[in-house]
């Protein structure tokens, strides 16, 4: 197992830590993260900047352990696979739960979710027919936003939020948007690698 692969799993070994830090019921087992207040209204719960810090270093190994397959020349299915699917078990997983906390509108992670469920069939469809889809720009600027996004949200957005700026849930928007058009261009791609019919849009 080569070291961008080592770095893959782990950031599939922290974002279920990270899940587990958002969900657990800390309160049934008598613990509680320390909560503070700034400016009198935003209200602080450590247990999402400690959430924050880990998603921020899981961000980092994605980008990591890409630039180091290719620099290393190691890439391979296994490693490639491994990241989408680490890739999806971070970002899907925390902005599933930071919806059914409140945190961001439900359509946000419903939206990404089955954009990505669409691609995975799209990729299967590909393969069989022994064609390959190809990550566009759209797709990468895409995750970037929905990582920085998030990692703002459990942030509380700060220090915009003290300024009134909503800048996390714009950066949200923005890559559920990109998720969309980036999807059609997916289909778009590969109804033209295909060629045929009955692949209308």
């Amino acid at each position: 197992m080569n070291l961008s692969t080592k770095i893959t799993l782990s950031r599939l070994v922290l974002a279920g830590i990270i899940l587990l830090l958002l969900l657990f019921p800390w309160i049934d087992i008598g613990f509680s993260f320390k909560t503070f207040v700034i400016k009198g209204r935003i209200i602080i719960d450590t247990k999402y900047i400690i959430a924050g810090v880990l998603f921020l270093i899981a961000s980092i190994t994605d980008v990591l352990d890409g630039y180091l397959a290719r620099k290393e020349k190691k890439e391979s299915e296994f490693g490639s696979v491994l990241d989408i699917m680490a890739d999806k078990f971070l970002i899907n997983g925390v902005l599933i739960v930071l919806a059914y906390q409140g945190f961001i509108h439900v359509l946000i992670p419903v939206i990404i979710v089955v954009r990505d469920i669409l691609l995975d069939g799209l990729r299967l469809l590909a393969a069989k027919e022994q064609k390959e889809i190809t990550e566009n720009k759209l797709g990468k600027i895409k995750t970037i936003c929905l990582l920085l996004g998030t990692t703002l949200i459990l942030f509380y957005n700060l220090p915009f939020e003290i300024w009134g700026i909503y800048l996390a849930e714009i950066i949200i928007d923005i890559g559920a948007i990109l998720s969309v058009i980036s999807g059609i261009s997916y289909f778009i791609e590969l109804k033209n690698k295909l060629k045929v019919e009955e692949l209308k849009f």
